[in-house]
């Protein structure tokens, strides 16, 4: 993955905001969307609504809790990533909902001290990352920027459904079949390899790709619609760990997702390169780790898995003593995946 080029030491500090934002608009070339009636320059933009309804998302990213400019290894996140980053996971959440994304607006607060070229790169990631994980109809119709003690991005996306019923968590029933699309630990596995003494430099292809998968993650942003044609009966983005929002989805459907333990080991052999480096396990990347953005989903069992999703497990109905919640062949899943407070 090549690390877009910076010379410029000029930051932001010697520039009004009205020339920042000259350099920053024509960089922001995102999908072009129909829904889009009147974009950056104004002080709102103007979006249609032609299905009725609106789905509405936002995530934020801080500098020093959901990324470092530098890394213990030696890499050092590039404003390009960041925006990649801002792309992917709020695409992501529209995707979740067996939704299309077709706006979103940014929000980006800096230290004086920041490179102007890295505020152009991040703009070129939000862009590149709209356009290439194929978020074609998704335009970016304005935003805001703001000096601030520490770096912060937020994102607010907008999508529409097309006029089909959303697909929500709450949906799953026993008997359905359980399915992941794209993948999951392989953020982790990068987040690991990024923490670790090991110079970036020194690392293989495959472990280096897993590192990429952190910086700049590939939800599979054609799952979601296509699972909500296929007939799927939940999904759920899986952001925080594949157990922790595994029981997010089981507690808002009243029912226990037990894991296939040949499916989660098939999902831990791509990221071995990573773990006989650290000398680790890579099952808790695959139970804990977030951020691949990979999709879960329920299906009814005489419904055949739409392209890109494989069976994880089943839904079961919660035993009489027992509560919602993941098991793996039947046994409590007690992996802890991420905590935005607690970690």
């Amino acid at each position: 993955m090549p690390e877009p080029f910076t010379s410029s030491r000029l930051t932001v500090a010697e520039l009004s905001e009205s020339d920042l934002l000259a350099r920053i608009f024509p960089r922001l070339h995102g999908g072009d969307s129909s829904s889009l009636l009147l974009g950056p320059g104004d002080d709102a933009a103007i979006v249609a609504a032609p299905d009725g309804r609106t789905v509405v998302s936002i995530d934020t990213q801080v500098v020093d809790q959901d990324f470092r400019l530098e890394w213990n290894n030696g890499y050092r996140t590039s404003g390009y990533d960041v925006g990649w980053k801002a792309a992917a996971q709020n695409l992501s959440d529209i995707n979740a909902m067996g939704a299309r994304a077709t706006s979103l607006v940014v929000s980006l607060t800096m230290p004086p001290e920041t490179l102007v070229s890295w505020v152009e790169d991040f703009a070129d990631g939000l862009s590149a990352g709209i356009r290439e994980l194929g978020a074609s109809d998704c335009a970016v119709a304005g935003g805001d920027l703001g000096r601030g003690r520490e770096l912060a991005v937020s994102v607010a996306i907008l999508g529409t459904l097309d006029g089909h019923a959303p697909v929500l968590r709450s949906g799953a029933r026993p008997g359905d079949t359980l399915a992941l699309a794209g993948t999951v630990g392989r953020a982790a596995a990068g987040l690991a390899l990024l923490e670790s003494a090991v110079p970036v430099h020194d690392l293989t292809q495959e472990q280096r790709a897993l590192l990429d998968t952190q910086c700049r993650p590939w939800p599979p942003l054609e799952a979601g619609p296509l699972a909500r044609d296929s007939g799927a009966t939940a999904l759920m983005d899986i952001s925080d760990g594949l157990v922790r929002d595994g029981a997010r989805l089981a507690a808002a459907s009243n029912v226990v997702l037990n894991l296939d333990p040949a499916a989660l080991k098939e999902l831990a052999a791509p990221l071995q390169p990573a773990a006989t480096l650290l000398g680790g396990d890579p099952m808790p990347w695959v139970l804990g780790g977030g951020e691949d953005h990979g999709l879960l989903a329920a299906f009814p069992s005489d419904v055949q898995l739409p392209h890109g999703f494989t069976a994880i497990g089943s839904v079961e109905a919660p035993a009489a003593t027992a509560s919602a919640g993941v098991t793996i062949a039947g046994r409590p899943a007690d992996t802890v995946g991420w905590d935005h407070f607690a970690d």
